[in-house]
């Protein structure tokens, strides 16, 4: 059963997620403004409406695409109070690392680490400014748990981003700017059919060979089944509310138990 909304809890706050025309962005999205909050996301192409959301049409994985993105938020909103960092993502294909040109490398750094750091740059002096703000890094927890067939350099890339997320709450965080990371597991999405198809296509057999290969990879899931991107937003919301005001530099994994290490 879904937790009822605080239709009030977000209310006056300017929320920026990235990449939110689909999957656990667009969930998030949604869960701001469904908390009362005024929303600005951005896709590299048309977007279905969501809301009041304001849509930017950028490619984040470029400094002019982020840059747009920030001038869009600074200039319509008049600056951001909660930066959610929910785009990622994997387009590399399957075959271990030897099949990683630096190409390959570079849209995954670009895509799933310098996206945050870039915007991160140029939204969070502003917060610092105020004395007050949320930043949430969505990472993985493929930064612990790669996938070496199929997903090295994501899981190398979202692991820079944990640290990174790690290192500047120390900085920020006197400062009045609170930083946490989510990571999640496997997520019903997509971006996730996409994937499997492209691991099915370079290791033959069907879909559901390739869905029990990832399972096989992960060690399984004990509850089951992945998670929904309605209940990673709402992980994501939490820790970008009043009620996790003590809740700084710190990383909550929502796996379903995949990770068995303590």
């Amino acid at each position: 059963m879904t937790a009822a909304i605080d239709k009030g809890e977000f209310a006056g706050k300017r929320v920026l997620v990235s990449g939110g025309s689909k999957g656990l962005g667009r969930a998030t999205v949604m869960r701001f403004a469904q908390g009362g909050a005024q929303v600005i996301t951005a896709a590299r192409g048309e977007a279905e409406p969501i809301g009041d959301a304001i849509f930017v049409q950028a490619d984040l994985t470029t400094p002019t695409g982020s840059a747009a993105l920030a001038e869009a938020a600074l200039d319509r909103m008049g600056g951001i109070d909660i930066l959610a960092h929910v785009v990622g993502g994997s387009a590399s294909p399957a075959g271990g690392f030897a099949a990683l040109t630096d190409d390959h490398w570079l849209a995954e750094l670009n895509l799933n680490l310098l996206a945050a750091v870039r915007l991160d740059r140029l939204l969070v002096p502003q917060m610092i400014d105020r004395g007050a703000g949320t930043v949430i890094h969505v990472t993985s927890i493929q930064s612990i748990l790669p996938l070496p067939e199929s997903t090295t350099a994501y899981a190398a890339a979202k692991a820079a981003l944990r640290t990174y997320s790690k290192s500047i709450s120390k900085e920020v965080g006197p400062k009045g700017v609170r930083v946490n990371a989510v990571s999640p597991g496997w997520i019903m999405t997509e971006s996730t059919s996409e994937f499997l198809e492209r691991l099915r296509a370079a290791t033959g057999g069907t879909i559901e060979e390739a869905r029990q290969k990832v399972l096989d990879g992960l060690g399984g899931i004990p509850i089951g089944r992945a998670a929904e991107p309605h209940e990673v937003a709402d992980l994501i919301a939490y820790l970008a509310s009043d009620r996790a005001a003590a809740i700084h530099g710190a990383e909550f994994i929502i796996d379903g138990g995949t990770v068995r290490t303590v």
